[in-house]
């Protein structure tokens, strides 16, 4: 990560993300809104896990966003994640 984060960052770029791939509404969810609900699949998957390590200089497993479900969830544990 070029420049030190917060997951208040990372969560607000998530958002972003959801609401282009998912073309919903940023107002329609929460952080805390499973994104098996915001129409998360296993393609949106792998394509927001390329955006992370594209976005972040991070090489992430698909399954992080199996283990964190929710926005805030993924961003925190992308913040860990940078700081290892």
């Amino acid at each position: 990560m070029p420049v030190q984060l917060t997951a208040t960052e990372i969560e607000q770029w998530l958002v972003g993300r959801v609401v282009a791939y998912g073309k919903i509404q940023a107002d329609a969810f929460t952080i805390d809104t499973p994104l098996a609900e915001l129409g998360l699949d296993s393609v949106y998957a792998l394509t927001l896990c390329g955006d992370i390590e594209d976005e972040f200089q991070l090489e992430v497993d698909p399954t992080i966003v199996w283990d964190h479900p929710t926005i805030r969830e993924l961003a925190e544990g992308i913040r860990q994640r940078a700081e290892e």
